[in-house]
Parts: C-alpha cells; sequence; structure tokens
C-alpha cells in the first residue's frame, strides 16, 4: 500500500477527515495537493504535513459547488504535481433541519456543496486521471444516506444521492481504467465534536443511542488519523485495483450495506 510516485488531490483539506486524509498520504509518500475554503487552516495542514514526510503537500483554495472554481484548482493542482492519479473528495457540509421543516435555500444549498460538489471534482478529476492511465476516486457518503435521518433531512437526501452517483460513475468511467468507491465514516471530527459541545444532555442520550450503541468496536466514533487513514491509502494505492462501484462502510460496525 506505498504511495510513492502517488499524485493526489484531496478536497476539505483543511480539517478533519480531510485533514487526517493529507496526512495519511504525505506518511505514505505520494505528493499531495490540498484544496478548501479555510485557506489558512488547510495551508497548516498541507505544511505540517509536508514538515513530517516522506511525501509533500500544497495547499489550493477551490470553492467545490462552483465549475470554474474546480477546473481553476485541479488545473493548477496538475500542474505543479505533473499529472493526477487520485481524488480524495471528503469536502461536505452538514445542517440540521427536518423534513417538515427544510427551506429550498437549505436545500439547494446542500445539494450545490455535497451532490454538485461530487459531481464537478469527480468529472474534472477524471479527465486528468484519464490521461495518466487510470487510477482512483474516493467519494465521500454517509449512514445518513443509507437511513431515516429525522433531524438531517436534505444532508440525508445528497449523501444518498453521492451514493448513487458513485454507482454510475464506477460503472461509466471503469473502460478508463478508473475506480469509483464512497466511504461511509463514523468519525470523531472536529464539527461532530462541536455539535457535541453544544447538545444538551438529552440530545446527547439520543444521540447515543441512534449513533454509537450500534458501533460494536467500542461504542463511539473512529479515530480519523488512526482509523480513516489507513483506508484512504488502501484505497488510492494499487492494492485496490479490482475494487470499484462500492459504499464502504469504515464506522466500526455501525451500519451494514447491502
Amino acid at each position: 500500500m506505498e504511495l510513492q510516485g502517488k499524485r493526489i488531490i484531496v478536497t476539505g483539506a483543511a480539517r478533519g477527515m480531510g485533514a487526517a486524509t493529507v496526512r495519511a498520504y504525505v506518511r505514505a509518500g505520494a505528493a499531495v495537493v490540498g484544496m478548501d475554503v479555510s485557506d489558512e487552516a488547510g495551508a497548516a495542514v498541507a505544511r505540517d504535513a509536508s514538515a513530517a514526510g516522506p511525501g509533500t503537500a500544497d495547499y489550493l483554495h477551490v470553492d467545490v459547488a462552483d465549475r470554474d472554481s474546480v477546473e481553476t484548482a485541479f488545473a493548477e493542482a496538475v500542474r505543479r504535481l505533473g499529472g493526477l492519479d487520485v481524488l480524495a473528495h471528503p469536502a461536505a457540509i452538514q445542517r440540521s433541519v427536518s423534513a417538515s421543516d427544510v427551506t429550498v435555500e437549505e436545500w439547494d444549498l446542500m445539494f450545490a456543496v455535497n451532490v454538485r460538489g461530487t459531481m464537478l471534482t469527480n468529472q474534472v478529476a477524471r479527465r486528468y486521471i484519464k490521461d495518466a492511465g487510470g487510477g482512483s476516486i474516493i467519494n465521500f457518503g454517509s449512514i445518513s444516506g443509507q437511513r431515516p435521518e429525522p433531524a438531517g433531512a436534505a444532508y440525508s437526501a445528497a449523501k444518498g444521492a453521492v451514493h448513487a452517483w458513485t454507482r454510475t460513475a464506477a460503472g461509466t468511467w471503469g473502460d478508463d481504467n478508473i475506480r469509483v468507491n464512497t466511504i461511509l465514516p463514523a468519525m470523531a471530527t472536529p464539527m461532530y465534536n462541536e455539535a457535541m459541545a453544544r447538545a444538551s444532555e438529552e440530545q446527547k442520550v439520543a444521540g447515543y443511542w441512534m449513533n454509537h450503541h450500534s458501533i460494536a468496536l467500542g461504542h463511539k466514533y473512529g479515530d480519523p488519523d488512526r482509523d480513516l487513514g489507513p483506508v484512504m491509502v488502501f484505497l488510492a494505492s494499487d492494492a485496490s485495483h479490482f475494487i470499484t462501484g462500492q459504499l464502504i462502510p469504515v464506522d466500526g460496525g455501525q451500519h451494514s450495506v447491502r
């Protein structure tokens, strides 16, 4: 699962699972360009990862919901990297709103970032990865796209769309030797930790029974560096060359995909 010589773009790289993915790839020897809208934090992640080595990391700004931004950032990343072998696409937003109350504006924002952003980054990356002879695209879905989400209607629908897109893209781009898979993670990210800090005791209890109790390995969310990073390395490496079109839970047994 070495990534020596691999050229990789990672979106959502400023914190959480995206930052952990940047660190994992650099530790495995890859050349990485991280991208985000949070420029100061994203640049710091890339700088620290490069200092640790043995691979390298750089940083660029991108708005994944805007085609011009994606085209410009990816073109510059490919120029710096000398090509592209892998796209890891954790970038996403999350909002809590019920099916009864979700507004058009909230719905459109969720789909712009989480669904259109997946389509745009995948389409643009596919051109460059095809030119390189093939490679890997790794999207991020969620258990939320597989089950009812009373408090997250738009997020659930958007992640379900990412799952469907991944299957279709994998079936379409197999002839280009491009595999497309989606991770369904259960990780303790900064966004999750901030939400828990704001939650009432009643909400925390409800969250435990909805999300944590079913995690067979410890009844708690995983650590992005320890538990997600190695899986991201595997899916970027040639060791996963015969895996495509899959929804892959990395969640300690929280959910089974059938």
